[in-house]
């Protein structure tokens, strides 16, 4: 069955980085475009980054840009999520979560359990 596990969540400083690994299995990772989302107590999910099934396109959100970078490793079947200069506000839980095989589709079927980012002083 189709399984995604975060790991690399963790409490950091501002200023700080941290990367976010998903493994997925049980599905051709490679043919699937894979997304990282956020979600904060209270409110609702976040799309934070995705990227294409093969790596060759990249969408962020505004909040992230320039300081957040969404990478893929199709042999390990694994889903990065490089981030940067962390702020107290990127304070959440992260998911992975699978899209589909057409990138302009923006969806989700298969999610992660989650990994908690706190970003603190």
């Amino acid at each position: 069955q189709v399984q995604l596990v975060e790991s690399g969540g963790g409490l950091v400083q501002p200023g700080g980085s941290l990367r976010l690994s998903c493994v997925a299995s049980g599905f051709t990772f490679s043919s699937y475009t894979m997304n990282w989302y956020r979600q904060l107590t209270g409110k609702e999910r976040e799309l934070v980054a995705r990227i294409s099934s093969k790596g060759g396109r990249t969408d962020y959100a505004d909040s992230v840009k320039g300081r957040f970078t969404i990478s893929r490793d199709n042999d390990k079947n694994t889903v990065y999520l490089q981030m940067n200069s962390l702020k107290p506000e990127d304070t959440a839980v992260y998911y992975c979560s699978r899209g589909t095989t057409t990138y302009i589709i923006k969806s989700s079927d298969y999610w992660g359990q989650g990994t908690q980012v706190t970003v603190s002083s």
